[in-house]
């Protein structure tokens, strides 16, 4: 599948008149473009670790997908006034193309809530086409909670119709606690059990969008289930998880756009910095698993465009001896970098000159076929062929 200039420019028009009538999900076309999966190469990862050829812990990533595609070694986060180099912040950076875009509702622990102020990607598309909450999918972390939220925004011409599904294992646990008391045959301190941790898991949901499930996403977490059971011990953790997650994703739902939020370099803030460096080379191999499914995939192959790009950069910490930080505002917290790959994408080719992170969303939107109107970075139409 090919996705020249021309061609997306034309399904652009069309797409966006629909947007201006008022579409809804309902009315709108069959979507008929490329697969995209967006990989936040995530919890704040360095250009030295990744894309620097001597000191790269993501050789796969470097040296092999690197040339399938675009890379953009000076992609950066702006340094404004308020813009934090975080994860959520970064991640909503991607999804929305504007830095700021989010309120604050609140917090979990240290962590805040952000609800988005404008249309997410996941938004956009399913607005534009006609596609399912459980194809435009967002696969998170099992221990950041605060990000199962950023499925859609508060914009008043989007919002809860467009959400995007999430799959994680915060949400498989919302499963498991609602079968076992759907079921009742457990021993009662079982399901008492069962009920307290179902209270405390559907507390975090400010948004009161978790609480129910689609038969779809009941089947997928029910063959989740039926391999590894309900103890936790035999599943995959930490961005393996992600992966796993991914794979099968790919193969049972289908998903047009599907963004994998990698977090385990995050880890680093314990203060080990192989924690840093061994996450990286995780991501790694994720990644490779991942495209390898791609392209074997029917449904996938030759009609996948990845997207790949950082939350947030990192530093070293200037006030003690743990490694690699980026909550100082430092230069480097705020230089990362992307690639892009795929049909319709420049194979072999750097585009050496600084673009923004919010370009992100407006390409991805392009790439697809529809406008993100409210993104304030540019289509990189150098990338595309």
């Amino acid at each position: 599948m090919e996705i020249g200039r021309r061609a997306f420019n034309q399904g652009l028009v069309g797409t966006v008149a629909a947007g201006v009538m008022g579409a809804s999900a309902a009315s709108a076309p069959a979507y008929k473009g490329p697969n995209v999966i967006i990989v936040r190469f995530g919890g704040g990862v360095r250009r030295t670790e990744t894309i620097a050829d001597q000191t790269t812990y993501s050789p796969y990533f470097l040296n092999v997908l690197a040339k399938r595609g675009t890379l953009i070694p000076n992609l950066t986060i702006a340094q404004l006034q308020d813009v934090d180099t975080s994860h959520a912040e970064g991640t909503l950076n991607i999804l929305t193309g504007r830095y700021k875009a989010y309120t604050k509702v609140g917090a979990q622990g240290l962590a805040p809530l952000l609800e988005p102020d404008e249309p997410t990607l996941f938004e956009a598309v399913r607005k534009a086409f006609e596609i399912p909450a459980h194809q435009a999918l967002l696969i998170n972390g099992e221990d950041r909670p605060q990000e199962e939220y950023l499925t859609y925004g508060g914009h008043k011409h989007f919002g809860v119709s467009f959400r995007s599904e999430a799959i994680s294992l915060f949400r498989f646990k919302l499963h498991k606690f609602r079968r076992i008391l759907e079921d009742n045959k457990a021993p009662e301190n079982v399901l008492a059990a069962a009920r307290k941790q179902l209270d405390e898991l559907t507390a975090y949901d400010f948004r009161n969008t978790a609480r129910d499930s689609s038969d779809v996403m009941d089947r997928f977490w029910d063959n989740w289930r039926g391999q590894y059971g309900d103890t936790g011990l035999k599943n995959p953790r930490g961005d393996r998880l992600l992966t796993e997650l991914a794979v099968r994703a790919m193969r049972e739902l289908k998903p047009r756009l599907m963004m994998i939020n990698y977090q385990d370099p995050d880890y680093v803030h314990w203060g080990n910095a192989s924690h840093y460096t061994r996450a990286i080379a995780i991501i790694d191999q994720g990644l490779r698993r991942v495209v390898e499914t791609a392209d074997s995939e029917p449904s996938y192959k030759d009609q996948t465009v990845f997207v790949i790009v950082p939350d947030c950069g990192r530093d070293a910490n200037p006030l003690m001896s743990v490694p690699y930080q980026h909550h100082f505002n430092s230069r480097s917290a705020h230089e990362i970098f992307a690639l892009l790959l795929g049909p319709g994408i420049a194979r072999g080719k750097i585009l050496d000159k600084p673009v923004d992170q919010t370009s992100i969303a407006a390409t991805v939107g392009a790439i697809m076929g529809f406008r993100m109107q409210a993104a304030e970075g540019r289509v990189l139409s150098e990338v595309l062929t």
